[in-house]
């Protein structure tokens, strides 16, 4: 009863998530992933979130992530699978940015599913790069449409005058079958996923209790 009483949430644009229009899988990104996942290992700045404190974002973080070469040959692979001609890094007026080239270090049991857009206002596209070889293929990447009531099915995208997911649905909280699994990205060693940022996504699952073990990626937002 409780269920019915809550209030309909708004039903998104959906558009299907397509290969070469909507995201990119660009493997073997980095010609040398080997060094890269040593210094992050070796790195002892990480940012604590849940469950070590009582943050709303999960696991370790540290940034930058890549070396100013490293991410310029990203930033290459990316204006060319997308045609961007330049690719910035966008500020709110007080200065704030998103976590740009920020490397996140998330184990099992350390988060749930969120499925999110990232901010219009902030980025066009997103990627992320994964950086841990022998996590399973099931610990990657997956687009999201919402769950209606009855069965159906909604949208995906976010979009003008909106800038993320709270923004359209009018809330932060939603009941928690109101998403379902639209299209899941393996991962893989070196690999980015590149996506239009204001699609709905989240990381698939996690995996690992240690920081060698756990879920390691890198993640990037970008204005086109």
């Amino acid at each position: 009863m409780v269920g019915r009483m809550a209030p309909a949430l708004p039903v998104l644009p959906y558009r299907k998530p397509t290969r070469g229009r909507d995201y990119w899988i660009l493997d073997d990104v980095l010609p040398d992933p080997d060094s890269v996942r040593a210094r992050c290992l070796a790195k002892d700045d990480w940012v604590e979130g849940y469950p070590h404190k009582p943050e709303s974002w999960p696991g370790l973080r540290t940034m930058p992530g890549l070396e100013p070469d490293e991410l310029a040959c990203v930033e290459r692979q990316v204006r060319k699978a997308t045609g961007a001609r330049r690719l910035w890094v966008e500020s709110t007026p007080n200065g704030g940015t998103l976590n740009h080239n920020c490397i996140q270090v998330v184990g099992e049991g350390e988060s749930e599913l969120r499925p999110h857009t990232d901010s219009r206002a902030l980025c066009r596209y997103a990627a992320v790069l994964y950086l841990n070889p022998h996590v399973p293929k099931d610990c990657g990447t997956s687009f999201y449409r919402q769950s209606l009531p009855g069965g159906r099915l909604g949208g995906n995208m976010v979009t003008a005058p909106h800038n993320n997911l709270v923004d359209a649905l009018g809330t932060r909280f939603v009941p928690p079958d109101s998403f379902t699994e639209d299209v899941r990205v393996p991962h893989r060693y070196n690999r980015l996923l590149l996506y239009t940022a204001n699609m709905m996504h989240s990381a698939t699952g996690y995996w690992g209790g240690t920081l060698e073990e756990k879920r390691m990626t890198a993640v990037f937002f970008w204005m086109a």
